[in-house]
């Protein structure tokens, strides 16, 4: 790797390659890449480069009411506008968010509606990466008609807290799968042509106070975390753009921490693309030196700030030579190279979009991220009985949730209803209930065409139980808003909705549960209902999805990517520091648990949850047998997974370390989801990451330690049940950076 007399990494390093392209082809790609990034930026003026180097937001109707002067007349509104270099052939950017479909409430009134995929969290449940590049090539391909060429979507964050109000953004608690599945996502936005980040980096793990928290954390930790999350990811897609995190990191804003954007990323993982701060996120210039290449959202950075922050003050340290015209140089490069890397250049005429095909990915991704956590035998519903069927609370009856802040969408049609909510700080204006018309009551009656089925609000108890009393089952809807901005003050259902499904369970005991959140919930009442169902925010076509799963239509196979807690004293923190505290006020959060996030946590301190990472029951039965295992460099498990069940179905065969020399270890080493038919068997071999093997020595190595000895490993069904177990030897060695 070479470096500049200023110390920041340069563009002109190796970089890991997708791993489905050859060495030789691959590198000759990045070196013709490289040289041309160089090429056209030395072509440029510095008026060009500087352009290049932000982006502004267009106006949504509430947090800006302006048109900027920057954005020409007649482009539609978006999150972010970057001029191009039209002499030079560098087309100008423009971005959208987009972690859940293409989004557009405010920007774009005339919009029509996109995709509403499920939230991230519902593929993280599918544990399916193919699902999640599908889902990617939907949002690249609708951000495309759309003219746009970046999307801000690939959110990895870890899942390190169960109050998260942004967690249905994300995938999982653990690293492995998050960094799988937000690789897969952003190669279908990247398969399109179409820019994709990976965010938020890093530890952008809570909302209170995001622009004045401080996340501290051990490096060694950190880097078998978040961090080995984001490397990952980025090996497996080769990302166009890092976008930074609001938050400080041990004492320095994500932004503007040299040692993660320099050090680590730009350094040690050798990243070629870009890093764009987050909107409102970039409180000074010299951020630009510590590694932050493009501001983003400069309207915000004004707002937030009361200052400019970047813009002029860039241009003048420019001149001043405080920014050293390699620097310079080198942020435009970076930027240069994603957009020929992925070929935003080279657009020719936008391809035709199947709205209806891309309804069903969503349809099928909610199908299978749908999570069944308890069934005592009462699903799936006999569609051959004459039952009479109350369905209360949760707007059944209107449709299904979504998230709120920028990951909204708005789906082709409108919405079923918005009901504001409002709050503090600068996103109380956005915070809704969102909810999509894909009604779960219209679905069920469709598929129980012979069953006498009513519809209750759960606006108090009294009157729920009256319909419940008289019912031969209940279907209870618990939902609760989540979203950007805000952290959840506990885990209960808001608005009474608990102490309705415990009454009306009392007075029913064939009551079924289908929660919509994107958090674990608390369930006070558990114990009195006869099914739990963990629907998330299952996007447009939820309610036909959960409709399908509750009559045994489709044969849930969804697993739990977060542990849910039996309650808040068993989590890292059981007290949030500064939950309720005043909008700018700095708080510290101390993540002590460094590498054992979520199920590693519970298993260190020996807590069973509530329900436990990879959790999830099906309508039929697996076996596992014939386990072998393998050591050398790293774990190479191989084993049967057999239906012994009746009906087709899919199982999610998870692969945990358990054991190192000297000590107990958790880690998801791998999974494969398998399809199998009654009486089916495949063969599964899983090769372990060496990384989730070692521990991280952040001394003078700076490398990955794995130590000589008996490595064990366990077969399971979710990291609380194990099936099968085995040991091998690994050579000790150092490796990687």
């Amino acid at each position: 790797m070479t470096r500049t007399r200023t110390g920041y990494p340069s563009i002109v390093c190796s970089a890991l390659s997708p791993p489905h392209v050859a060495p030789t082809i691959a590198l000759a790609q990045e070196q013709a890449t490289d040289a041309r990034a160089i090429k056209t930026e030395q072509q440029m003026t510095d008026d060009e480069r500087f352009s290049l180097l932000i982006s502004v937001m267009g106006t949504t109707g509430s947090i800006t009411t302006v048109r900027d002067p920057r954005i020409p007349e007649g482009l539609p509104m978006s999150a972010g506008y970057t001029p191009g270099v039209l002499r030079l052939g560098v087309p100008a950017l423009r971005m959208t968010d987009a972690s859940l479909g293409v989004t557009n409430p405010g920007y774009r009134p005339e919009d029509k509606g996109a995709t509403a995929m499920p939230a991230s969290v519902v593929v993280g449940s599918s544990f399916n990466p193919q699902l999640a590049r599908e889902g990617g090539a939907v949002i690249g391909r609708e951000a495309r008609i759309r003219g746009f060429n970046v999307v801000l979507a690939g959110g990895i964050n870890l899942a390190r807290e169960v109050r998260n109000g942004r967690n249905f953004e994300y995938y999982s608690e653990d690293p492995y799968l998050s960094a799988v599945l937000g690789a897969e996502a952003v190669n279908g936005i990247q398969g399109e042509g179409v820019i994709s980040t990976l965010k938020h980096y890093t530890l952008n793990c809570n909302e209170t106070n995001r622009h004045w928290l401080d996340a501290i954390i051990d490096p060694a930790a950190h880097r078998e975390s978040d961090l080995l999350a984001f490397q990952i990811a980025i090996e497996h897609s080769q990302a166009g753009a890092i976008m930074s995190g609001y938050n400080k990191i041990n004492g320095h804003y994500a932004g503007g921490n040299h040692h993660l954007l320099n050090e680590v990323l730009k350094g040690a993982w050798g990243y070629k693309g870009w890093v764009m701060s987050d909107w409102g996120a970039t409180p000074e210039w010299d951020f630009a030196l510590k590694g932050l290449d493009q501001e983003s959202g400069a309207q915000l950075d004004v707002m937030m700030w009361r200052t400019e922050p970047f813009t002029e003050p860039l241009r003048k340290a420019h001149a001043e030579g405080e920014l050293p015209k390699e620097r310079l140089s080198d942020m435009v490069r970076r930027i240069l190279r994603s957009v020929y890397a992925v070929g935003i250049d080279k657009w020719g005429p936008a391809p035709e979009v199947d709205m209806a095909r891309h309804s069903e990915v969503a349809l099928e991704t909610a199908r299978q991220g749908i999570v069944v956590l308890k069934n005592d035998g009462v699903l799936p519903l006999a569609a051959d009985k004459p039952l009479k069927i109350a369905v209360i609370g949760g707007y059944a009856q209107l449709g299904v949730l979504s998230g709120t802040g920028s990951s909204a969408v708005l789906p082709v049609g409108g919405y079923a209803a918005v009901i504001q909510i409002g709050g503090t700080g600068i996103m109380g204006g956005g915070r809704n209930l969102y909810l999509f018309p894909s009604s779960p009551l219209a679905e069920l009656k469709k598929l129980l065409p012979t069953m006498h089925i009513e519809f209750d609000p759960g606006q108090t108890p009294a009157e729920a139980v009256l319909l419940a009393k008289r019912s031969d089952l209940v279907l209870a809807f618990g939902i609760r808003s989540e979203g950007e901005g805000f952290d959840l003050a506990d885990l209960s259902l808001p608005w009474g909705q608990d102490a309705v499904i415990d009454v009306v369970a009392s007075v029913n005991p064939n009551t079924i549960v289908v929660l919509e959140t994107g958090n674990p919930v608390s369930m006070p009442w558990r114990s009195k209902v006869k099914a739990i169902v963990q629907a998330w925010y299952p996007g447009q076509a939820g309610g036909q999805a959960i409709a399908e799963v509750l009559t045994g239509k489709v044969n849930p196979s969804g697993r739990l990517p977060i542990t849910f807690p039996a309650d808040l004293a068993q989590t890292p923190r059981p007290e949030l520091p500064g939950l309720g505290t005043p909008w700018g006020t700095p708080i510290i959060i101390r993540y002590d648990e460094g590498a054992e996030v979520g199920y590693r946590w519970f298993a260190k301190k020996g807590e069973k949850p509530l329900y436990a990472f990879g959790h999830g029951l099906s309508y039929t039965s697996f076996d596992y047998h014939d386990l072998e295992v393998g050591g050398g460099e790293t774990i190479t498990a191989s084993f049967t997974v057999t239906n012994t069940g009746k009906r087709e179905g899919a199982d999610v065969p998870q692969l945990y370390l358990t054991e190192v020399p000297g000590e107990k270890r958790m880690r998801l080493l791998g999974f494969e989801r398998v399809e199998l038919r009654p009486g089916q068997s495949r063969r599964v071999t899983v090769t372990a990451d060496p990384r989730l093997l070692a521990r991280f020595d952040a001394g003078a190595d700076h490398q990955w330690r794995i130590s000589t000895g008996t490595y064990r490993v366990a077969l399971g069904k979710s990291a609380n049940d194990f099936v099968l177990t085995g040991a091998a030897p690994l050579t000790p060695r150092l490796f990687g950076r």
